[in-house]
């Protein structure tokens, strides 16, 4: 059993930590900067946010290294700097959680290449597979106790990464952002997500969603996936309410008091590792941290209470265009099956 599973079982549900990106801003980093440049040059700032999300109650926290690949990093000029970043990234985090007073996990946060596979673009499977490679065995160099991949699209690139994961004894967690009328922007929808789990090279323990475009989306992701695979470990990664542009800035509207409610509907949705994305605080961690305390399980919540509770659906599914194409595709089928015949 790896940590991750061992501490699930004591605990019954974990808390995630909240934003790396925002919570950075706040900090000074400037928009088009890499963050993954500050593991070197600010990392008492790095430091300082991981300590306040394991001070916050958070049982895993992710290392500032999302975008620490080869292909993203060569934005920056820095593509040659893979191990270097990746590494220090996991010893700011592993010097956050070894002084805590409980256990405390890191995860190697994985993000996406920034590159289309092809056939629709022109990184190759195999150099998709190289990459991810490339990151986590820093990252394992580095001491992380998970191996996260998140805000995943493209179904391409998750089976990337879980094959570059494999025969690393460390869990894996893959979750992906339902941002598009209820799916990835590749078209995966939630329940997809849980079907791909036995086509991994390497079978992750734990999937789910994060990111995205609200919570209230982002819990409608979670229970498509619960009430599908219920025994499924599952992780709701929610941004804190919905992002609204105002001026030159992103403000996220979501409240400590609504991401308690949120954190609370997550778990009666089936979600058993909890946390926060997009604009949560180490303020809005501390009250999920009271809700998961103070849970009491209710009955699995509808839609209609999500909506009630949490705020509007922002990209609601497209039913009406799902079953039209349902109805095409069986159309074809049955027109492939009388040629057939």
């Amino acid at each position: 059993m790896s940590k991750l599973e061992d501490l699930l079982a004591r605990n019954g549900a974990l808390l995630a930590d909240g934003a790396t990106g925002t919570n950075l801003f706040d900090m000074g980093l400037v928009s088009g900067d890499a963050p993954e440049l500050w593991n070197t040059d600010e990392p008492d700032k790095i430091r300082a946010l991981h300590q306040s999300f394991v001070d916050a109650g958070s049982d895993i926290i992710l290392t500032n290294t999302f975008g620490c690949n080869r292909h993203r990093l060569k934005l920056h000029n820095a593509q040659g700097r893979v191990k270097e970043l990746n590494i220090a990234a996991v010893k700011l985090a592993r010097e956050a959680v070894d002084t805590a007073d409980r256990e405390v996990l890191v995860g190697g946060s994985i993000g996406p290449t920034g590159e289309l596979f092809q056939p629709l673009g022109a990184l190759s499977y195999e150099e998709g597979v190289a990459a991810f490679r490339d990151q986590i065995e820093a990252l394992v160099e580095g001491g992380a106790d998970i191996l996260w991949v998140e805000t995943m699209s493209a179904v391409e690139e998750m089976k990337a990464a879980a094959e570059a994961a494999k025969g690393f004894d460390l869990p894996l967690v893959i979750t992906a952002s339902f941002d598009t009328a209820g799916k990835t922007m590749m078209g995966l929808a939630p329940k997809g997500l849980g079907d791909l789990q036995t086509q991994f090279a390497c079978t992750p323990v734990a999937i789910g969603s994060n990111c995205g475009v609200g919570a209230s989306d982002l819990l409608a992701a979670i229970m498509d996936i619960t009430e599908a695979y219920p025994e499924a470990i599952v992780v709701a990664k929610a941004n804190c309410g919905i992002p609204q542009i105002r001026g030159d800035e992103v403000v996220y509207t979501g409240t400590p008091d609504l991401m308690a409610r949120y954190a609370h509907m997550a778990l009666d949705a089936g979600a058993r590792i909890i946390g926060g994305c997009c604009g949560t605080s180490p303020v809005h961690l501390a009250a999920m941290r009271q809700a998961l305390d103070s849970h009491q399980a209710g009955s699995r919540p509808e839609l209609a209470d999500i909506i009630s509770e949490i705020g509007p659906l922002v990209s609601p599914p497209n039913r009406e265009a799902d079953a039209a194409r349902a109805e095409s595709a069986n159309g074809s089928a049955r027109r492939r099956g009388r040629r057939r015949g």
